[in-house]
Order: C-alpha cells, then sequence, then structure tokens
C-alpha cells in the first residue's frame, strides 16, 4: 500500500477549515482526514452531514509551482477529482455520474461532495485545499436527514465498505493522474468528463451568483466552463453555478 502523508482527527470542525488556517505550515499534498466533523460544509456554506466515522472526509493541499503563482489548471482540480471518483465507484461495481461542478451521483443521488478552495496573500498563491465528502456505509435512516436526495456505496454494494481501503484507492488514482492534470489541465479530461455528465443535452436551470439561466446544456469548453444554448440561438459560457435538470431536450 502507497505511503501518503495523513494528518488524522477523530474530531474536527472542517478538514477543509484545518487545512486553510494552516496553509503556511502544510506541505504540499498533505493529508487531513477526520472521523467526523462538527462543521462539514460544502459549496456556498452549505452544511455537510459529517457525523459517521466510516465515511470519507477528507482534504488534500496542493501547492503546485507556489512560487511562480497558481496553475490555471487548479480551477479544474474539483472535476479532475470527480472523474476519478467515478473511476473508482465503477471498480465497486456502481455507475456514477457529475453533477457540475462539483458533485458525483448514483442514480441521479448524490454519494459524494467536493470543495475546491484557494488562499492568495496579495498576489502571492498561498496553495489549494480540495475538501472530498464520500458516503460510504450509512443507514436509510442517517440518509433520510440529508436535505437532498442521497445514497451511499455499502446500500449500492450491500455490505460494508472498507473506509481505508477506500481512502487509499482514490488519493493513488488521485496522484497518479494529478501532476498530467496540472500539465495539461481539462483537456486530459475532457472526453471523459462529457462523457460522465448525464444531464447535458437537457433542459436545466443554472442558478449562480449573477442570476438564474434556462437553457439546453450542450457541451463544456476546454477550460471546463459550462456551455448553455438559450433563447434565440445564443450560447452563455457558465464558469460556475448550481445545475437543476428540467427534462430531456
Amino acid at each position: 500500500m502507497e505511503k501518503f502523508n495523513i494528518l488524522r482527527f477523530t474530531e474536527i470542525r472542517s478538514t477543509n477549515d484545518y487545512a486553510l488556517k494552516h496553509l503556511d505550515s502544510l506541505d504540499d499534498r498533505q493529508i487531513i482526514v477526520a472521523e467526523r466533523q462538527t462543521r462539514g460544509y460544502g459549496r456556498l456554506g452549505r452544511s455537510w452531514v459529517s457525523e459517521n466515522p466510516d465515511n470519507i472526509y477528507v482534504s488534500i493541499v496542493l501547492k503546485p509551482n507556489a512560487a511562480s503563482g497558481i496553475p490555471t489548471a487548479m480551477t479544474g482540480v474539483t472535476q479532475f477529482m470527480s472523474v476519478k471518483l467515478c473511476d473508482l465507484l465503477h471498480e465497486y461495481g456502481v455507475a456514477a455520474s457529475i453533477k457540475w461542478p462539483n458533485d458525483v451521483r448514483v442514480e441521479r443521488a448524490k454519494i459524494a461532495g467536493l470543495l475546491g478552495e484557494t488562499r492568495f496573500q496579495g498576489e502571492r498563491f498561498l496553495g489549494y485545499v480540495l475538501g472530498c465528502g464520500v458516503n460510504l456505509n450509512m443507514t436509510q435512516e442517517e440518509l433520510a436527514s440529508v436535505d437532498q436526495k442521497a445514497t451511499s456505496l455499502n446500500l449500492l454494494v450491500n455490505r460494508v465498505v472498507d473506509r481505508e481501503d477506500f481512502l487509499n484507492a482514490l488519493l493513488l488514482t488521485f496522484f497518479r493522474g494529478y501532476d498530467g492534470f496540472i500539465r495539461g489541465g481539462f483537456p486530459t479530461i475532457q472526453k471523459a468528463y462529457v462523457e460522465k455528465c448525464d444531464f447535458l443535452g437537457s433542459l436545466v436551470v443554472v442558478k449562480s451568483i449573477d442570476g438564474e439561466y434556462h437553457g439546453i446544456a450542450k457541451t463544456f469548453t476546454e477550460r471546463g466552463e459550462l456551455v448553455l444554448a438559450v433563447e434565440d440561438g445564443v450560447q452563455l459560457v457558465l464558469s460556475s453555478g448550481d445545475v437543476e435538470t428540467m427534462r430531456s431536450a
């Protein structure tokens, strides 16, 4: 089993929160793992149910070429990880899909969420923290407390999932492709990412900080941005937002 630099906590406010607060003292590729999070969160500060010690709550500290500034590809690291998560779930016999920009789902039920956060000091890039939460071993009662449709790997494969085996496999598959992704960016995963996004070709509503947009989700640019066809043949290019599928086009 490959060795990773893992800092473990029985309980912590949030692995991302810890990594960001201690970013200066943490090395590149430092892994933060917790059995429980008291204030786990996702995009836009949404809470993430984090009380089950048999799930995955992990953050990865990344500092590629920190002296020369942030690599362009860093904006797509969550997309890269979502592809790797789908690949790993496939090894468990589970067909997963991606809900742009940062959710992994099985039959439209969320099984994993990702959160990337960047920190600067003035114009100096300090580092990037990639947070990942995966529902590995949950009961139906626990899932019922989640504020959206959710699922868990143990229920899909009808057995308890070994947390350490899954974590090691996830880190292994991530780092095996990470350097190539940083060099080549989103185009290195574009085909795989498009194939795993089951909402493409559907009428969707995208909610972002700039407004709400309705249209047909067409494809992704080479920067990982969503191309949305709206009225009168106009195409919008969106770099962030929450996608909800309305119906097939």
